[in-house]
């Protein structure tokens, strides 16, 4: 009768969950954990655009907690129309709630859409593209908000230190599997709040098979 030890026990445990896990990878055994996800479209709202889609009393309700401490993802939703009178139904809305409203697109889903829609960090959005939303109580016009998220990668600041990087600066990522890839320019992100963890959109995490990669790795140049 062959002995497995409790180490090759707890290394099987985390290579099945590693398959398992829907949307997102994880940097192999023996490293840092590091958690990569694919974070599809949604928006962000702030307190009137929620009162004005889903009325006066409206609070957003919580569907799921997200990876990072305080996000979640709402059990609200709404449609997104673009200047080519196209629709997306169904936009998760995540939370909390936000000073200003912000839509999160892939290229496609903006292409689709006929929205011009910029590559920036979220929270950036002047002189981005508007786009007019519609909920269950109503529906407004936002002037500016649409953007495609920066892939970028969120850590505190003992992750950072422990990376050799600040606020701002890019990193390599490298996805290992049949159809993997290496996505440069991941801007780091660092809040004390942050835990480690690489956001792409939904094109990038396709072009690269992201739900069955077998490893992940984050490097500077």
């Amino acid at each position: 009768m062959t002995t497995v030890s409790r180490a090759a026990v707890e290394q099987m445990v985390r290579a099945a969950l590693l398959r398992h896990r829907p949307g997102g990878s994880m940097r192999g055994q023996g490293s840092a954990r590091l958690i990569a996800n694919i974070s599809a479209r949604h928006c962000h709202l702030d307190d009137g655009t929620l009162k004005i889609l889903f009325g006066s009393d409206a609070k957003l309700t919580v569907m799921k907690p997200l990876y990072q401490a305080g996000a979640f993802a709402s059990d609200q939703t709404v449609t997104i129309f673009g200047p080519r009178k196209q629709m997306i139904s169904n936009l998760r809305v995540l939370g909390p709630l936000r000073d200003a409203p912000q839509v999160e697109l892939a290229f496609s889903d903006a292409r689709f859409l006929g929205i011009d829609a910029p590559v920036r960090i979220s929270g950036n959005t002047a002189g981005s593209p508007g786009c007019f939303l519609v909920g269950p109580h109503g529906g407004l016009e936002i002037p500016e908000g649409v953007i495609r998220a920066a892939r970028h990668v969120h850590m505190s600041p003992d992750e950072a230190q422990a990376h050799g990087v600040g606020e701002g600066d890019r990193m390599r990522l490298v996805v290992e599997g049949e159809q993997g890839g290496v996505l440069d320019d991941v801007v780091v992100r660092i809040t004390p709040e942050s835990k480690l963890e690489v956001h792409l959109d939904t094109d990038e995490g396709n072009a690269v098979d992201l739900v069955n990669a077998r490893e992940v790795t984050l490097s500077t140049h």
